[in-house]
């Protein structure tokens, strides 16, 4: 997000000259934000994707446990574009190539999956003409058909920029962030907001400012990933000069707010975009190695 993630976005959307962040948020030894920690977690493992040697980002895992989908590097100057793997046992999966159907010359990313098979992406492919980022298509087995923008999430304000979304397992519910830019590589501000489903697509819940009041910070809060229960959220937060972190919340009922988050103590360094296992005991995330991202695994 910050650096590579978010200017890669901002580059390929908006159209700016590049700028690529370093400095404090690249640096490896960082400490991690200060606050409580969720202690869960076992010691992080990496994900190995067989045949595939580059960048892996934004991970999701299919509520089946039978697909790993994840982007290459979010940068203005390759073409981001969305992969996919078959699982072999719960940290390796052997890569079956770009998912067919679902790319552009334009950058897409972030997919998600219900358990029905309805995939959810970013893609920037109509932004000019639609303010619009969200999209979606029916995925089997590597290959994607259908791909239609979704209507009636979008704020069509220019400048906002939808640039993350988790569909939840049942279909239903939305986890969008929107980014406001205003002339920099990285967004002025990001919230996580929730959607839910209107017909065809999606309205904004009138009420989800109150739920999320204990997430949404003056700090970036994006790369929202949901339990199939609703009640427990992940997502990653950015705050002045550190590396981003993971952090979860939680809430007694759908009606209730979550509360406060505390850290992931178990995922350390440059981390971000977690993505939860189907029966909720793994998490998953990307992390920045060197010069390279790869998919790390921690489980409770």
């Amino acid at each position: 997000m910050a650096g590579y993630r978010f200017t890669g976005y901002f580059e390929k959307v908006l159209r700016k000259r590049p700028v690529m962040l370093a400095g404090a948020l690249m640096l490896a030894g960082c400490a991690p934000p200060a606050g409580p920690e969720y202690r869960a977690f076992g010691s992080p493992q990496p994900v190995a994707i067989r045949g595939y040697d580059g960048d892996a980002m934004e991970p999701f895992v299919s509520k089946d446990g039978r697909y790993l989908l994840f982007n290459n590097r979010n940068d203005p100057r390759i073409d981001t574009n969305l992969h996919f793997a078959r699982r072999v046992d719960e940290r390796t999966f052997q890569y079956g190539g770009e998912l067919k159907g679902a790319n552009s010359p334009a950058l897409e990313g972030v997919p998600s999956l219900d358990r029905a098979g309805n995939l959810l992406f970013i893609s920037t492919r109509s932004y000019k003409e639609t303010l619009s980022t969200l999209y979606r298509g029916r995925f089997e087995d590597g290959a994607v058909s259908g791909v239609t923008l979704v209507s009636g999430v979008s704020r069509r304000q220019p400048g906002i920029v939808m640039f993350d979304a988790e569909i939840a397992s049942d279909g239903g519910t939305l986890f969008v962030v929107d980014g406001e830019f205003a002339g920099g590589p990285h967004p002025k501000s990001a919230d996580i907001t929730i959607a839910v489903r209107d017909g065809a697509g999606f309205r904004r819940l009138p009420s989800s400012a109150e739920l999320l009041k204990n997430v949404n910070t003056g700090a970036l809060e994006y790369a929202p990933a949901v339990s199939g229960d609703l009640l427990e959220l992940f997502f990653t937060r950015a705050a002045g000069s550190g590396p981003p972190a993971i952090w979860r919340s939680v809430r007694r009922g759908l009606e209730a707010s979550f509360e406060a988050p505390q850290r992931v103590a178990a995922a350390q360094g440059f981390v971000e975009a977690p993505a939860l296992s189907g029966d909720g005991r793994s998490l998953y995330f990307h992390k920045l190695e060197g010069s390279r991202f790869v998919i790390y695994r921690v489980s409770r």
